[in-house]
């Protein structure tokens, strides 16, 4: 079943946050299952609307979730607990 941008942004919020809130692009990429053109645009999307944060650290770059991420993470189980609540 092909997945829908929400369900996208959720995934590769959900990989970061399941890292520890460390994750280097490549194994991002990987386990997001997706094109790296495909991953790159939802990439930039997430940073320029705050989710994502590249950090730079001793052992190179990595990708972190912000707090705003966070809370789409938990707004957007709301919205799928209100959905399976009502068999909707």
């Amino acid at each position: 079943m092909k997945r829908g941008k929400l369900e996208l942004i959720r995934d590769i919020l959900k990989i970061i946050q399941d890292s520890r809130n460390l994750i280097k692009i490549t194994p991002l990429i990987r386990k997001s299952n997706l094109s790296s053109t495909r991953f790159s645009e939802y990439f930039k999307e997430l940073s320029s609307k705050g989710f994502i944060v590249e950090r730079m650290t001793h052992n190179g770059k990595f990708i972190s979730i912000t707090e705003r991420g966070l809370r789409y993470l938990e707004k957007y189980s709301n919205i799928v607990g209100f959905i399976e609540e009502f068999d909707l």
